[in-house]
């Protein structure tokens, strides 16, 4: 199968670069800011040493914010969580990561619950996964647009080929329909 080939706006050919290891990078280090956050807020010990050496200081500025929303956000449901007393810890805190996720990054569904039960990931039961799937707030459909925008700004590709990134199983594993809204919304 013959490799595409990409032009530039005069005609001439250009090579396509690894953009989604790019892509891979920054959600990586993204995914470890989470980590990191959710072992301090867990009362598990980290390192500033080992932390200082992953994050830049952009990503630690991010962290910092996140972090002040998660104390927040755990305040206001502290209360909430002891009037859910049916609910196990570990389904809350899948919730709570899942939320952190999709309010850092622009996550679908499949990948959001891959990434909570994947033994490189958060490590959550199915069962806990799913719970945290089934009440995050979200809108899939806005979730998508944003990856849509993400790719545009760092590699723009043509509709067919961001459809094609968006809905792969190696991709972003949005549905059909949300990565049709994402094009469709498009600026």
């Amino acid at each position: 199968m013959a490799r595409k080939k990409y032009f530039d706006e005069n005609g001439v050919e250009v090579k396509k670069r690894g953009g989604c290891l790019k892509w891979f990078g920054i959600a990586l280090a993204a995914l470890i800011i989470i980590v990191a956050i959710g072992t301090i807020s867990g009362g598990e010990e980290t390192t500033d040493e080992t932390a200082s050496e992953i994050v830049s200081s952009q990503e630690s500025e991010q962290a910092e914010e996140i972090a002040s929303e998660n104390e927040e956000s755990q305040e206001s449901e502290s209360s909430e969580s002891s009037e859910e007393t049916d609910v196990p810890r570990e389904y809350i805190n899948a919730l709570k990561s899942a939320q952190n996720y999709v309010d850092m990054m622009a996550f679908s569904e499949a990948k959001l619950y891959d990434q909570l039960t994947s033994e490189y990931g958060e490590q959550y039961p199915e069962e806990a996964a799913q719970y945290a799937i089934d009440n995050v707030e979200v809108d899939y459909n806005e979730e998508a647009l944003q990856s849509a925008k993400n790719y545009q700004e760092t590699m723009p590709m043509s509709d067919d080929g961001l459809y094609d990134q968006l809905t792969s199983e190696y991709g972003e594993m949005f549905t059909a329909e949300q990565a049709q809204y994402a094009i469709d919304n498009l600026e």
